[in-house]
């Protein structure tokens, strides 16, 4: 008798792995479509609503960045001529000391001297014309309260009949570029105890 009269008639086949891989397949992709439409809008739209928030945010970090390179760019353009104006200053401060040094009586009796003050106020004046264009402004507090921002006090005076901390008297003007401080003023207060016995922080 031969091999395949003696196999039995009810013998199986077993599955190769290829159909289990099929198999298994097929159960996942049943199992994914079980969602209900309602769930698979509920997901959707909460993705959709997610991307919406992350493009938000990077529209707003980009507007951010733009507007601080931009303040950027502007301060550079406003404060960068900063190292150059405080030199300028002082030469105003040595063009101002020429002509305080001038005698009143000097120009009236000396045509050189009335002609050499001229000048110097001439070319003052220029100077202070181009402060202005540049954002450049003096600052002359006398009478004003003491700042302490923008003041720098060198000594206190009494009996000055003054409220205490008010500035007396201007040693040195000082300088704003913009708003910005180029340069303290140095001043003399009224010192505390003749005006209300207020204490100023010289320190401050």
């Amino acid at each position: 008798m031969s091999e395949e009269q003696n196999k039995p008639a009810d013998a199986t086949v077993e599955p190769t792995e290829a159909a289990n891989t099929a198999a298994a397949n097929g159960a996942d992709a049943g199992q994914t479509g079980t969602g209900s439409p309602e769930d698979r809008v509920a997901k959707l739209e909460a993705e959709v609503a997610s991307l919406k928030d992350q493009l938000l945010r990077a529209m707003a970090e980009t507007e951010n960045t733009r507007r601080r390179a931009q303040r950027d760019r502007e301060d550079a353009t406003k404060f960068a001529v900063s190292s150059f104006a405080k030199e300028l200053v002082s030469v105003a401060d040595n063009l101002r000391r020429a002509l305080d040094a001038v005698p009143a009586e000097g120009r009236e009796q000396d045509d050189m001297l009335k002609g050499l003050a001229v000048g110097v106020e001439a070319t003052e004046r220029q100077l202070f014309a181009a402060f202005d264009r540049a954002g450049i402004k003096k600052l002359d507090p006398a009478g004003e309260p003491f700042d302490p921002n923008f003041h720098q006090v060198m000594f206190e005076i009494e009996n000055t009949g003054k409220a205490a901390g008010t500035v007396v008297q201007v040693l040195q003007p000082g300088y704003t570029i913009h708003g910005r401080l180029l340069r303290e003023a140095m001043v003399g207060v009224a010192k505390g105890g003749d005006a209300g016995g207020q204490h100023l922080d010289t320190k401050a």
